[in-house]
């Protein structure tokens, strides 16, 4: 018994510390955050925090059940998914930049469930569900048991982050007041978002 805390340490630190670097540094869904909160604060930014977690939390307990494996199976699959997010990410980037200074308060922010649904379109969370299917899977647990384990450490560290970068931006939203400000940082979230796109095609 007095080896158990040691073992589980061992190895759930790995777990815990891939998950804190996939949802920590920056990507489509943090990017989409900060945006979010920078534009309609932390209230306004909920739904999309809420969806996204979802999201991935659904998506990491399929791909842990079995569809991780077809993907390793069939690796053209995950390039089409690859290059179908990469195209909604720069469609994103496209509505978040393409707001004229005059129609920059009619921006809304990303619901509940388009940002659950996102997840399904974004390469980093396919990345990140993939990776823990293929590599953290507990094997003294059945499939299912394993992957509701795996999703919900997920869940544990990374909404804190998705906190983190809301938070962020709603910590800079009093610099934005001004519309044209306004309109330089979101043109930046855009270009960001596009540079993510490419990174993801390479």
């Amino acid at each position: 018994m007095s080896l158990l805390p040691i073992k589980l340490f061992t190895e759930f630190l790995p777990l815990v510390s891939y998950c804190l670097v996939m949802s920590a540094t920056p990507g489509p869904n943090n990017i989409m955050l900060a945006t979010s909160g920078a534009n309609f604060g932390y209230r306004g930014a909920m739904p999309t925090i809420l969806g996204i977690q979802t999201g991935v939390f659904v998506q990491t307990v399929v791909t842990c059940v079995g569809l991780g494996s077809v993907f390793l199976a069939y690796p053209v699959i995950q390039a089409l998914l690859r290059i179908a997010g990469s195209v909604y990410l720069i469609y994103l980037a496209w509505k978040l930049s393409g707001a004229t200074i005059q129609d920059i308060d009619t921006l809304k922010p990303v619901s509940f469930f388009q940002a659950a649904l996102f997840q399904a379109l974004n390469p980093k969370s396919w990345i990140k569900s993939i990776t823990l299917a293929s590599v953290f899977m507990p094997t003294e647990l059945s499939p299912l048991m394993g992957a509701i384990l795996i999703a919900c450490i997920g869940a544990m560290v990374g909404s804190p982050c998705s906190v983190m970068w809301t938070l962020f931006g709603v910590s800079i939203r009093h610099l934005l007041h001004d519309p044209f400000k306004r309109r330089v940082f979101n043109l930046l979230m855009g270009g960001t978002l596009v540079a993510l796109a490419i990174l993801f095609l390479r």
